[in-house]
């Protein structure tokens, strides 16, 4: 099942933080990554969301793992969230089934 990283920040250090996209799509494309959505002016429409909104496709959770703890992600990770502040999150793809199981539980 695929899964999906989102990720919702604002940037503190522009100057810094420069330096973080360029490895950072080298890293994922490394671990066949999609790039849906990369949005630096994302706009609010409820809540305090920071203005960078990005989302990741993955194979699988395990992969985005994968991804994530890689030597060569791992070298640039910091230059986000030294620079940044925000969130960064994995979420499973649809599943409707799971979600009506879900959903009978309340």
């Amino acid at each position: 099942m695929a899964a999906y990283v989102i990720a919702n920040f604002e940037i503190t250090d522009p100057a810094s933080f420069k330096a973080y996209p360029a490895p950072t799509v080298l890293s994922l494309q490394a671990h066949d990554a999609e790039i849906l959505v990369a949005d630096y002016e994302s706009e609010s429409i409820e809540g305090s969301p920071g203005s960078v909104t990005v989302v990741l496709r993955f194979e699988s959770k395990e992969a985005v793992h994968a991804w994530y703890n890689s030597p060569e992600y791992q070298k640039v990770v910091q230059l986000r969230t030294d620079n940044s502040d925000g969130l960064l999150v994995i979420a499973d793809e649809y599943d409707p089934e799971a979600v009506a199981r879900i959903l009978q539980s309340f």
